[in-house]
């Protein structure tokens, strides 16, 4: 009789070869030299029921026997780990016989409505059935369908010509339990491409042969030059047509089943989650002695700290909470803020039960691992929900130290920004969190608590926290206006309504109240940022030369630097210097030292990266703030990589100088604060209060003060991919950053000099593992690539004279830069295969160009200079 799906004939035994393939390789490779492996076998099939109502409803039954396993790729006997292997010592006695049990699958219609298989078998065995059972899913006539098989429930859409079917399934539709984690940036993350497509070649309306390929792509985004697949493949082609077993009569399917074996269940086509264990995986604590000697604080910039902090990381996700607690709490001083790193990495609930376990915020005297937990936090790659309950928890109790305090709630306002953008805003710690912050900024009497939720807020970037924030940089005192202008400026400009651009213009031009040249270029920054109308440029630029000297010459750089680095408002400041009131050597003419600069690390075909230096002094010659920054963008996302400002004020009285208009009363101060991956961190005082400048003068070292330093995890992707071949794919990309910070102000009066400089120390490394395993082989690759680098900044400044001379530099050391590719089959005897490639180069030093301007000074401070020394004050 007629039917929709493919037709078997009574009494006919239908005998077929089957293989199925793994490869894993590189992008680009061709698959030749891949590792992976082959299943092949023989398949009977033969009709044992169809429906006397319906034609098409039959059950036919699926036997593998047979079985053969092998290389991919022919390879020499040395390279062949299967070589003088039975299959049965290779799958194992039991594994085999299981996967030799025959299956019966119920087609309706071409598509398959139960399976039928024994219950107890071993997931391996079962859903290597599964691949070969959703094979014979198929349908004759052209359209699109949802359908269940191993992959899921799955969109498919069928192509029908003659005797040829194609099916395409559209994988990333497919729904099955997902397993996994991305990064939260997507510079940082992996993309994952995935194809599957199976050609059937029909003859007597059953299958003649079927071809399926399925093809998953991991590119890393930040160099997609370094990345992985797998392919897998299944054949199944028709040897021979034999007579064979005669139909089993009955009404029902039930009835049957239970006449040909009681044993068989019905049971889903969609895979069942199986991994093997791993058997001579050394513990956690066997593997920390192992590392050890790399974590510690002085080898924290080398590649081999942040290859040993990852795969701590690794093993810390497998460890049970008391494995985690007995490193903690037996390992010295010089260690144990990494190992809070790595277990803070982690983000598993056992790794984050053992460190709350271990910390106790009532004693200041481990306020450093408190503080290094928590910037963890801050970094982490997907937070949960739970890792912000508890900060929200140990922030309401009692936190002995203040600057702990300070940083739990800016921590805080991180973790904000990252669940909400991953669409978890509404979740119940958030919203308390959130209203925490809000309410209690709303109350906060001292300037050092309005401080540290507006730290919070920066963090956060909360659109309903802007009406505050523009409330505070408006009429809040110098640091806290300035503050509040520096959380606006970390918005996407779509968020700056018409409101915000308003109070920046009042702010810049003074229109209700005298503000200090910190906040008004920052005010200035933000409108220049965010799509400026004509009249809002013109304004700026007219009142260059009614302005403070330095500020004149900072805001004409600013102006200066938009167009040479043709920034979005560049066209716009381009039309209104066509108009010569705004465009005259009177106001371009302006004399001094301030400056603001932008220029390219890197331009690549994935990611560029753009540093910019502004620096502003007051007319004394003292710096008042410097501002660096390191921003990666690629066609879709921007990451802020770093920032480091360093501001002064009050200073003059020191060189007996005349303060600026509006500075007359400012207290000493200078300090630092820090940007990182987009968290804004605590920021660092150097001394407050013209007694404390005077003590650290007398007391001055001249050693740097330590910003940041620590291990970060910076990409983190895993995920679990079913193939549908049987096998379970998994990949994991982790990048680690060894990283340290330290920045200093020097200060001579004997030479009339001062001089900053920001260390930036860094060492990154990223390894990539994509595998698949089968219960009896694995086989899969490894990459890695690792580079040490270092950026200085220092700016000197000689005020012996007017206008002073500055000297702005950038350099980056010679840096190492490695690669490895290793590709791999074992078995679980320990045999095992790995073929590995690798590249090493350096990449040279250089100094980043700034300005003309600069370079000629450069040249005059350090003519003049070769008689000075540089010491402290």
């Amino acid at each position: 009789g007629h039917t929709t799906g493919p037709s078997l004939n009574n009494d006919k035994l239908y005998k077929f070869a089957y293989s199925a393939e793994v490869y894993v390789d590189r992008v680009k490779a061709s698959l030749q030299k891949s590792a992976g492996y082959r299943i092949s076998s023989g398949v009977d099939v033969n009709l044992l029921w169809r429906n006397p109502d319906n034609d098409d409803d039959q059950l036919i039954k699926v036997t593998i026997r047979d079985v053969q396993v092998e290389n991919v790729n022919e390879r020499p006997a040395a390279k062949n780990v299967f070589k003088g292997k039975s299959t049965e010592k290779i799958i194992g006695k039991e594994y085999l016989a299981a996967l030799q049990r025959p299956i019966v699958l119920e087609l309706v219609r071409g598509k398959v409505k139960n399976f039928y298989s024994y219950e107890n078998e071993p997931g391996f065995t079962q859903n290597i059935k599964r691949g070969l059972a959703s094979l014979f899913q198929l349908q004759l006539h052209s359209g699109a369908a949802r359908e269940v098989d191993i992959s899921g429930n799955c969109n498919t859409t069928y192509h029908v010509r003659q005797d040829q079917v194609t099916k395409i399934k559209a994988l990333d539709s497919c729904e099955i339990e997902k397993q996994g984690f991305t990064s939260h940036n997507q510079i940082l993350d992996v993309t994952t491409k995935a194809t599957s497509a199976t050609i059937y070649v029909l003859e007597d309306s059953f299958i003649k042969s079927i071809k399926a390929e399925e093809n998953y792509v991991f590119l890393l985004n930040s160099r997609r030059k370094t990345g992985a697949k797998i392919v897998s493949k299944q054949r199944l082609e028709l040897k021979s047509v034999q007579a064979g077993p005669g139909l089993i009569a009955g009404k029902q399917v039930t009835s049957v089943i239970k006449t040909l074996d009681s044993s068989y269940v019905a049971m889903t086509l969609v895979a069942e989650p199986a991994k093997s264990e791993c058997k001579k995986c050394p513990s956690l604590s066997e593997h920390w002695q192992s590392i050890r000697e790399y974590m510690y604080p002085e080898k924290l910039s080398k590649a081999e700290a942040a290859r040993s902090f990852l795969s701590f990381i690794q093993n810390i996700r497998k460890a049970t909470k008391e494995e985690i607690l007995q490193i903690i709490r037996s390992e010295n001083k010089e260690l144990l803020p990494q190992v809070v790193d790595a277990v803070t990495s982690a983000q598993t609930p056992e790794s984050l039960e053992a460190i709350l376990e271990f910390l106790d915020f009532k004693d200041a005297s481990t306020s450093t691992l408190q503080e290094r937990f928590l910037y963890a936090c801050g970094f982490a790659s997907h937070p949960s929900e739970m890792l912000l309950q508890s900060l929200t928890a140990t922030f309401k109790g009692d936190v002995a130290n203040e600057e702990i305090r300070e940083t739990l709630v800016i921590v805080m306002g991180a973790l904000i920004r990252k669940l909400c953008e991953r669409e978890g805003c509404k979740l119940p710690a958030v919203v308390e969190a959130k209203r925490l912050i809000l309410s209690r900024l709303e109350k906060a009497k001292k300037d050092d608590d309005v401080r540290m939720y507006l730290l919070a807020l920066k963090n956060a970037l909360l659109p309903e926290a802007i009406p505050v924030l523009l409330k505070y940089a408006e009429s809040g005192e110098g640091p806290i206006s300035n503050l509040a202008a520096t959380a606006l400026q970390r918005y996407d400009p779509s968020f700056l309504t018409k409101e915000v651009k308003e109070t920046m213009n009042r702010i810049y031009h003074q229109n209700r109240k005298v503000h200090e040249k910190t906040v008004r270029t920052t005010a200035a920054a933000i409108i220049l940022n965010s799509n400026p109308s004509y009249m809002e440029v013109k304004n700026i630029l007219l009142s260059i030369g009614e302005l403070s000297l330095e500020m004149n010459k900072y805001m004409l750089s600013m102006i200066q630097d938009i167009l040479h680095f043709e920034m979005p408002s560049s066209k716009t400041v381009r039309q209104v210097l066509k108009d010569m009131r705004t465009y005259n050597y009177d106001r371009f003419s302006k004399m001094g030292s301030s400056s603001a600069y932008s220029g390219y690390i890197t331009r690549g075909p994935d990611v560029s990266s753009t540093y910019s230096l502004d620096i502003l002094y007051s007319g004394s010659g003292i710096l008042r703030r410097s501002n660096m920054n390191i921003h990666v963008f690629d066609r879709n996302a921007e990451l802020h990589a770093s920032q480091v400002v360093i501001e002064a004020q009050g200073l003059e009285s020191i060189i007996a100088a005349t303060p600026d208009e509006g500075e007359e009363n400012l207290d000493s101060f200078a300090g630092m604060s820090a940007i990182l991956f987009d968290v804004q961190l605590r920021p660092v005082t150097f001394f407050q209060g013209y007694g404390d400048l005077m003590s650290k003068m007398l007391s001055a070292t001249g050693d740097p003060i330590n910003v940041v330093k620590g291990l970060i995890l910076l990409t983190d992707h895993s995920q679990e991919i079913q193939l549908q071949s049987g096998p379970r794919a998994s990949t994991e990309f982790l990048g680690g950053l060894a990283i340290d910070i330290s920045g200093g102000m020097e200060f001579s009066l004997w030479y009339r000099e001062s001089k900053t400089n920001v260390k930036n120390r860094v060492a990154v490394f990223i390894a990539g593992n994509t595998e698949v395993d089968s219960f009896f082989v694995k086989t899969g690759m490894e990459t890695t690539l690792e580079v040490e680098t270092a950026l200085d900044f220092i700016s000197t400044v000689q005020f012996s004279q007017y206008p002073f001379l500055v000297c702005m530099q950038m350099d980056r050391v010679e840096s190492p830069f490695r690669r490895y590719v290793t590709k791999y089959e074992s078995l679980p005897s320990g045999r095992r295969y790995t073929a590995k490639r690798g590249k090493a180069e350096l990449l040279a030093g250089n100094e980043f160009p700034l300005h003309q301007e600069n370079s000629n000074m450069c040249r005059k401070v350090f003519g003049s200079k070769s008689d000075s020394s540089s010491s402290w004050f």
